[in-house]
């Protein structure tokens, strides 16, 4: 039960919701979140760590980069359905799709990136 109630408050933010919508078109890492939501590079890390340990994403490391991704190998099938309920939602949203589109314009910037790795 703790770690559904873990995952239900991961996703009943706005910034992490935006944050589930970038990751279901592609890893990022903290930089390139930080760009599209243009919010500060503690506010991307400390929500990227509320999915990382709610059970929802993995951490790829490549180089200097912290790439996260949603976990689609290892989630249970309730939070596979959960995560795909986050992007029909989303799906005709316009904050969603102004989201997707700052996304393809998005440069990695090494400094905020290489500082903020999960747990």
């Amino acid at each position: 039960m703790r770690e559904l109630v873990k995952v239900f408050k991961a996703l009943s933010d706005e910034t992490r919701l935006r944050i589930l919508n970038l990751l279901l078109e592609r890893e990022c890492c903290v930089c390139e979140v930080m760009q599209v939501l243009d919010i500060s590079q503690t506010r991307a890390s400390r929500n990227l760590n509320a999915l990382y340990d709610a059970g929802l994403l993995k951490l790829r490391r490549q180089g200097l980069w912290a790439l996260y991704s949603i976990d689609k190998e290892n989630l249970r099938d309730y939070y596979t359905e959960l995560v795909d309920a986050v992007g029909k939602g989303l799906a005709g949203n316009p904050i969603a799709a102004r989201d997707r589109v700052r996304l393809k314009s998005t440069e990695r910037i090494v400094p905020n990136c290489i500082v903020v790795a999960a747990r």
